[in-house]
């Protein structure tokens, strides 16, 4: 009798990280062999934290990100406070929806602090505003675009407010192709960019963390989706932006951190805070797990 065996799907487990490096300086040189990186803890049986942003207020620094847990698959936002050694002092849920959320932009613009995270499934982009910072969101404005972004990345740029993101749709759409959008305000009217999709590529074009300034052109962290979904992280290196036209290059892709372990199957999120630079990388679970109601 032939023998079998029972394939079980993977499961994306990502783990956050930091290292104390600026952003332009890490996607420039890459992780220093001898880095010292900065790990949270593992969040235990079919849970992770992802997508990583932080800001500092007051000395404190605050950590949003995505907390998902396979047995519900909702994604909600969580703050972390971290201490003088960036271990964890306390935790709370900041945004919960009926649907999923993820990427939490957080960013300071205007007087205010802002988070942009993705719930393509809600069918539009909702930025929020910090009502009681860090732990009260209000929803402010329904960000009207070509489609429901994914992932929306913004900046400033020449005088104006830039969103890049990925569309809705296939697979391929949402994890190789990127979009761009502009506003005077950040709270619209947006206009979409006539060339979008501006760049349609699997190794360099879903948005994958901030934005920072280089010789005095933006640059954004790109995904590599060539092997896998959050397969790495490269540099695209925007030479030429505005309302008509796009140029961009992308750079190799950037090599993992050190000591990732079994967390070497993906990166893919690479964010500025300050002096500091937080990042996620990914370990597949492909053990067999009861479904809820099973005995």
């Amino acid at each position: 009798m032939m023998g079998w065996r029972l394939k079980v799907p993977g499961r994306d487990i990502w783990r956050i990280g930091l290292v104390e490096t600026p952003i332009a300086d890490l996607a420039r040189r890459g992780f220093a062999p001898d880095a010292r990186v900065h790990w949270l803890g593992e969040e235990g049986r079919l849970k992770f934290l992802a997508d990583p942003f932080g800001v500092w207020r007051d000395g404190r620094l605050h950590l949003f990100a995505e907390a998902y847990d396979y047995r519900d698959r909702h994604g909600v936002i969580v703050r972390i406070e971290l201490d003088a050694n960036f271990a964890p002092i306390s935790r709370t849920v900041v945004l919960r929806e009926p649907w999923h959320l993820s990427y939490p932009q957080v960013f300071e613009a205007e007087g205010e602090t802002w988070m942009l995270p993705e719930a393509y499934r809600s069918g539009a982009l909702t930025l929020y505003r910090a009502a009681a910072f860090p732990d009260i969101w209000e929803p402010v404005a329904r960000l009207a675009l070509d489609t429901p972004a994914i992932d929306a990345t913004p900046f400033r740029h020449d005088g104006l407010w830039w969103l890049a993101y990925s569309p809705t749709g296939s697979q391929r759409w949402k994890q190789g192709r990127l979009h761009l959008a502009f506003a005077e305000r950040l709270t619209g009217p947006w206009r979409t960019h006539p060339g979008n999709p501006v760049r349609d590529d699997l190794a360099s074009s879903r948005p994958g963390g901030t934005a920072w300034i280089e010789n005095g052109m933006p640059c954004l962290p790109v995904q590599d989706c060539t092997r896998t979904y959050g397969g790495g992280v490269r540099k695209l290196a925007i030479l030429r932006l505005d309302p008509e036209r796009f140029e961009a290059e992308a750079s190799a892709p950037l090599g993992l951190p050190p000591g990732v372990g079994s967390y070497s199957k993906g990166f893919h999120t690479l964010s500025a805070c300050g002096p500091l630079t937080f990042f996620d990388v990914k370990r597949i679970d492909r053990t067999l797990w009861p479904r809820r109601g099973s005995s």
